[in-house]
């Protein structure tokens, strides 16, 4: 699906539980197409309208489909016989991602790692083999490591200049755009703006060619993280642009946001403490400085002592909520954030060109917030469609 002639829309099949490339070949003829045939219903594509996958491989899956004779070639006929494309898929997290705590493990293998490197490889030759030269390719990945891993940047920074030079290569070979976008998340290695600007500019430092760090890995910019931190998506997003990061794709994404100050505010919030991703918590204070939570359960010990949330103004949880819905008072989200991204992305049209709609948490919604699955997607789909 398309925002403008030159500009991509998906949403992220995170959403649906898949391991291995057959359970992810059943999901995407099963799901992706009930989203498709949804949309086409609803009139939000046209009977004739191609229609865009954002897809989640596991290191599994996408070496199992790799390893199969002619099996992104037959995946690729595949897409073309449902009117389907792939323009970005999601490396973020490298195995199991639904049913099982996967919490501060999503950010493992890091960058230090052959593993993470060898997958974001295996990612890449899957998009060369059935993207397309006009929409281009991009993979999204986690943000060097997490903090607690204390990882050694000089060795992210040399795996990724390699990784750049590789797909420089690879993109020069299939005639295609290829970039990898780096994904900046609360605790990662690198989370906001400031960080996110140092660590590329050391990265870039280490180059020969620092243009070429520019052309082949970016930023994967989700306004749900962005807005964890109380930072503006124009400025953050302007702020990028001119340190030379390259907006490799924009995740359209909304997070938690309620008043810690409010008893039943924060009694409401429990109902989204569960145990199986990472909700990072962070709160910021009368004068704009910012407390941080590595999890709900953190901030919910905390928020039991009496003096621990002091001149407490907000509260931020990374959990997505649906684009188009809003929990029930007296909690809240960050939908204007993304409503604020889609505004820069219309100010500023040649600066990406991939977007996808990432609200991976639909099993683990409250129930009175959770609709069909197809039903949910379709809904964000005309949420943003109507807000461009």
């Amino acid at each position: 699906m398309r925002l403008a002639p030159d500009h991509h829309l998906a949403y992220c099949t995170n959403i649906h539980p898949a391991e291995s490339w057959e359970e992810t070949r059943a999901m995407l003829a099963r799901d992706v197409v009930a989203v498709r045939d949804r949309l086409r219903a609803d009139g939000r594509l046209a009977a004739d309208g191609r229609f865009a996958v954002g897809l989640r491989l596991s290191a599994r899956a996408a070496r199992e489909l790799l390893e199969q004779p002619d099996g992104t070639a037959r995946f690729r006929d595949w897409l073309d016989g449902q009117g389907m494309y792939v323009f970005t898929i999601n490396g973020f997290p490298f195995g199991d991602f639904h049913g099982r705590r996967v919490k501060e493990r999503v950010f493992a293998p890091d960058w230090t790692t052959a593993e993470r490197a060898d997958y974001t490889r295996d990612l890449f030759r899957i998009l060369a083999a059935v993207g397309t030269v006009e929409a281009g390719g991009s993979v999204s990945s986690v943000p060097g490591s997490h903090k607690s891993f204390a990882a050694d940047e000089r060795v992210m920074r040399r795996q990724l200049l390699e990784m750049a030079d590789f797909i420089e290569a690879l993109s020069s070979e299939c005639g295609m755009d290829l970039h990898l976008g780096l994904e900046p998340e609360p605790f990662g290695h690198f989370e906001n703006t400031a960080e996110t600007a140092g660590f590329f500019a050391r990265l870039s430092g280490d180059a020969e060619d620092a243009a070429l760090v520019a052309r082949r890995i970016g930023v994967n910019f989700d306004s749900c993280h962005f807005a964890l931190q109380f930072e503006e998506a124009g400025v953050a997003l302007d702020a990028l642009v001119a340190a030379g990061v390259r907006i490799s794709k924009i995740h359209l994404s909304s997070a938690l946001a309620f008043d810690p100050r409010d008893a039943a505010a924060v009694a409401a919030v429990r109902a989204f403490d569960e145990p199986v991703y990472f909700h990072q918590t962070l709160v910021r204070r009368d004068d704009g400085t910012l407390r941080r939570f590595p999890d709900l359960p953190e901030f919910l010990a905390a928020a039991g002592e009496p003096a621990a949330l002091d001149r407490a103004a907000e509260a931020r949880v990374h959990f997505h909520i649906p684009l188009d819905a809003e929990p029930a008072w007296p909690l809240g989200s960050t939908r204007r954030h993304a409503l604020d991204t889609l505004k820069w992305r219309m100010a500023h049209p040649g600066a990406c060109r991939h977007f996808e709609i990432e609200t991976y948490t639909w099993a683990v919604l409250p129930p009175e917030m959770r609709r069909p699955v197809d039903q949910q997607i379709a809904s964000e789909f005309a949420w943003v469609l109507a807000a461009t």
